[in-house]
């Protein structure tokens, strides 16, 4: 299959690689002239994922506008990119694979919303999951989530992407996976943030357990489905993020939690970490819809200085707390 990658950062380089390996053939977009001239010359990316050869059976550009139609796109830029990214699509009817993880800054949208607002004809969905980058090209075993409402594209994303290192499941449930990819970053901030202050594993496990009970309790607001946000899109992605050093959410929010500012410690991971704008798009829509989200607002509140890291514990800590309970739509 002749596949495009919009998006030449850390991710959308690994997804060329495994595409490319899977016998596929590949053009990877991206915006910098620089970067794309330094990997089509020695074939590797050395801003975003050093260390890894990128074959030669991948076609590189930065030529935007010059790229051909072909029968899938896959968009792996930062979610305030893709609005401007889609503009590149070709083709009467395209194939759309949102990679990408996040909401739209400003609208609270997802990615896969923004999509069908600017490319009405394409057929879009969403790739999630506990996917690191470093080692989705290091061949090491993880899974996926392909999410559309066509049953027949979901089939071949699956088996455009499927090898014996990255196995994908199929699922209905777009907008699930698309909020459970995008809200998992905020809470792996509040992950980073809680380590950072020097706190415990007990404290961590609760504060994820109810993160995960805010985003699912919002997700069931939006008409998700309660078992994505259980399974590898949600609970799975939300571990992998929260509690790995490879991720670039839990490295900022460790860094604000020992005291540096959000521009010092955005300067220190050297990356887009997702989970800040998702932060108070996650507010707009928890107020929305009527639910509420303690613990997103608390991080949104650090994130834009409002609040010491410390601060936003204590207003947690001293939320009167309620039952449990099961979740209800």
């Amino acid at each position: 299959m002749r596949v495009t990658v919009l998006g030449a950062g850390s991710w959308g380089t690994a997804l060329a690689i495994l595409l490319s390996r899977n016998g596929h053939e590949v053009t990877l977009y991206g915006r910098s002239d620089e970067d794309i001239e330094i990997i089509r010359r020695i074939r590797e990316n050395l801003h975003y994922l050093q260390g890894f050869t990128i074959p030669d059976s991948v076609t590189v550009t930065s030529d935007g506008a010059g790229l051909e139609p072909t029968e899938m796109w896959v968009v792996a830029v930062p979610s305030g990119a893709v609005r401007g990214v889609l503009k590149y699509v070709k083709g009467e009817k395209p194939l759309v694979v949102v990679a990408a993880k996040g909401l739209e800054a400003g609208t609270a949208q997802t990615l896969c919303q923004v999509c069908s607002e600017i490319l009405p004809s394409a057929t879009s969905g969403v790739l999630s999951g506990p996917n690191l980058a470093v080692e989705i090209v290091r061949g090491v075993p993880t899974a996926a989530v392909a999410a559309f409402s066509d049953t027949a594209a979901a089939e071949c994303v699956r088996s455009t992407f499927m090898c014996h290192t990255y196995r994908i499941y199929l699922s209905e449930d777009v907008i699930g996976v698309e909020l459970a990819g995008a809200l998992k970053n905020v809470l792996a901030i509040a992950a980073g943030m809680s380590d950072g202050l020097g706190f415990g594993d007990n404290t961590k496990g609760a504060l994820l357990a109810r993160g995960l009970h805010e985003m699912t309790s919002l997700g069931l607001a939006m008409h998700a489905r309660v078992e994505t946000f259980l399974g590898i899109a949600g609970v799975g992605d939300l571990f992998a993020t929260a509690v790995s050093k490879l991720s670039r959410n839990y490295r900022v929010g460790r860094a604000i939690g020992e005291g540096k500012t959000l521009q010092e410690a955005l300067l220190e991971v050297g990356q887009v970490a997702e989970g800040v704008p998702t932060s108070e798009s996650a507010v707009l829509l928890s107020r929305k819809y009527d639910v509420p989200t303690p613990i997103f607002e608390a991080v949104e509140s650090v994130v834009r200085g409002r609040v010491r890291p410390m601060e936003g514990v204590s207003l947690l800590m001293e939320r009167m707390p309620k039952a449990e309970g099961f979740l209800t739509p």
